[in-house]
This record gives C-alpha cells, sequence and structure tokens, in this order.
C-alpha cells in the first residue's frame, strides 16, 4: 500500500509501519482514522477527546447503521490513535451508542460444493484452499505461515499471533501431508536460489528472534509456506526478502474456482473456514472444541455456526412436508 499524502497520516502510517502492524490492520486503522478526522471538520485529533469520539461512535451506529464488528473496529482504530500513537489515553469512552445490527449469516458450502471448488484449483492454489477448509484457517493465518508451523508428526498446524494477537493448535488433514512436502521442497529450491543473490538477506522476521537466532531467516524451517513469486525490498530498510504471497489473491482464484463450479453463492476464502466450522458441528464435535479449533475469545461467536444448522431440514420441519 501506498503512504498517505496527508503529513499526518503518513506519520501514522510510518509508525505502524516500524512496530509491525499488518498491510490489513494498516489500511483499515487509516480509514477510520481519516473518517474520524473529516466528521470532526479536520481538526486535529490531538484537540479532541473522549467526547468527540463518543459522538462519532453513535453516528455509526445510528446514521450509518453498522454492525456491531465495524463499530468495534472503529474504536479500536481510534483507541491506538490517541494511546499508541498520540500518547494520549482515551480513558473511559463508553458512553455512546451501541450499534444493533445484526452480523450476516455466514455463507456455507455443502460437502459436495466444497469437492467441485477444489477440483478447478490444483497446485500450489489447491493447497492453501484445502488448508483454508481443512484445518479452518483465516486467510491471513494461512499467507504467514512458515514451514516451521506444520507439525507432521502430530498432524497439527501451530498459529501465531492469530486475531487478537492469540496463538493456537488446530487440525491438519493428512491427506495433505503429500502436497505439504512438495510444497516444503519448492520453497527449499527457492531458498537456495534466493541464498545465491549476493544482496538477499533471506526472510522477515520479527525484530527479537532475528536478535535470538541470527541464522534463521537463511533456514528453510523459518520460510514462508507460500512465498511470493517475487523478491522484494523490505519496506522500511534497502533488504532484499521473499516474502509471502499477497493475500488479496486467494479470493481472486477461489472465487473464480466457484464460478468454475457452478456455485451460485458467494464465495471466498472465509466461506472455506465457516463451512469447516458448520461440518465440524454437523459431525457431532462440540461447540468448545469448534471454538478452540477457530481460536474464537468468546464461544458465543461460534454460536453462530448452530444458527446455521438449526435452520432448513435440520432443524425444523417445513410444513410443506407434511401436505
Amino acid at each position: 500500500m501506498k503512504a498517505p499524502t496527508s503529513p499526518f497520516l503518513r506519520s501514522v502510517y510510518k509508525h505502524m509501519m516500524v512496530s509491525r502492524y499488518s498491510k490489513r490492520t494498516i489500511e483499515s486503522y487509516l480509514y477510520w482514522i481519516t473518517y474520524y478526522i473529516r466528521y470532526n471538520g479536520k481538526e486535529h485529533p490531538s484537540k479532541l477527546d473522549g467526547k468527540h469520539v463518543e459522538l462519532f461512535l453513535t453516528h455509526l451506529a445510528v446514521e450509518r447503521q453498522v454492525s456491531s464488528t465495524t463499530q468495534r473496529l472503529a474504536l479500536n482504530a481510534i483507541a491506538f490513535l490517541y494511546n499508541k500513537y498520540l500518547n494520549k489515553p482515551l480513558g473511559d469512552v463508553g458512553n455512546f451508542r451501541r450499534s444493533r445490527v445484526q452480523a450476516k449469516l455466514p455463507v456455507v458450502l455443502s460437502k459436495t460444493e466444497i469437492r467441485d471448488l477444489l477440483s478447478h484449483l490444483s497446485g500450489q492454489q489447491l493447497l492453501f484452499a484445502s488448508l483454508l477448509y481443512g484445518s479452518g484457517l483465516r486467510r491471513i493465518e494461512a499467507v504467514r505461515l512458515r514451514v516451521r508451523d506444520i507439525d507432521f508428526s502430530h498432524q497439527q498446524l501451530r498459529i501465531w499471533f492469530g486475531k487478537g494477537f492469540k496463538h493456537r493448535i488446530t487440525t491438519l488433514a493428512p491427506e495433505l501431508l503429500p502436497m505439504l512436502e512438495l510444497q516444503i521442497q519448492r520453497v527449499t529450491v527457492l531458498l537456495r536460489e534466493d541464498l545465491l543473490h549476493t544482496k538477499s538477506y533471506g526472510v522477515w522476521l520479527p525484530e527479537a528472534l532475528a536478535r535470538k537466532y541470527p541464522k534463521a531467516s537463511s533456514s528453510p524451517q523459518w520460510q514462508y509456506l507460500f512465498p511470493s513469486s517475487n523478491l522484494s525490498i523490505e519496506p522500511g530498510t534497502s533488504k532484499i526478502r521473499r516474502h509471502h504471497i499477497d493475500e488479496s489473491g486467494p479470493n481472486r482464484f477461489i472465487r473464480k474456482a466457484a464460478r468454475l463450479a457452478g456455485i451460485g453463492k458467494e464465495v471466498t476464502c472465509h466461506t472455506l473456514r465457516h463451512s469447516f466450522a458448520t461440518h465440524l458441528l454437523e459431525s457431532g464435535a462440540d461447540i468448545r472444541t469448534v471454538q478452540e479449533q477457530l481460536g474464537h475469545q468468546d464461544v458465543k461467536t461460534t454460536e453462530i455456526y448452530t444458527h446455521v444448522l438449526k435452520r432448513g431440514a435440520r432443524g425444523v420441519r417445513s410444513p410443506l412436508s407434511n401436505i
């Protein structure tokens, strides 16, 4: 993403880049910070306080009618602005209208639709989509997977710093092991080629890990499982590295596969995660297990999938069937 043209927003952008926020988080936070500034007549945020924040959040609920999730995301962005960037803690800003707009029920594919969709993918794309469905991963979690996160012996994946910066372990389908081994071989070959490049610094690592394991960036185990096809310059430095694939790509090839499979639903990467959860519950898994697999902090978030199962023939028999 490009740095904003506004000097203030550009400064916020650079602060987030240095702090290693994800690209998606930076884009989202900048959007809501910009909106907040415009809502307040382009007044500098340092001259505003908690009351202005509460009015803004109420505006989102009443005028924009955003969902509670969106309102919470906007609050997180503004809280970052004051607490982390301006060093001007907001304090209690609970006096605002909470959004009552319900989140949409998730789109879920049937097992036949999953099979048809996967049949129109191959190679790395097939492996990526299979992990989303087979392990219930979020798109960004799959993108950030490193070779070392795959536990072949216990057939599980280690997810680091998922949503809410939580770690978890999730299941790994044994059917994917041969594909994973082949993908790791490809990653290893790419690494060897990169290391022949005199200016290549290997893969990016968090600063603390890079200090603790100075040779890890050139180790196959630390490489991204889904590496980018090209080397690139690391933001903020002049170091040449191979990053992971761009997270916008998977939605494109999954939507294309869905069209080729003749699936009439709106299908994204997250649809495969929704399908993973629903099919687990359908097969008899208890909701707490599904909650742990998905990495949900609150079981109420997971309960949305029970609502999906209770609708239609599995939950309520239609009166038409009795005529």
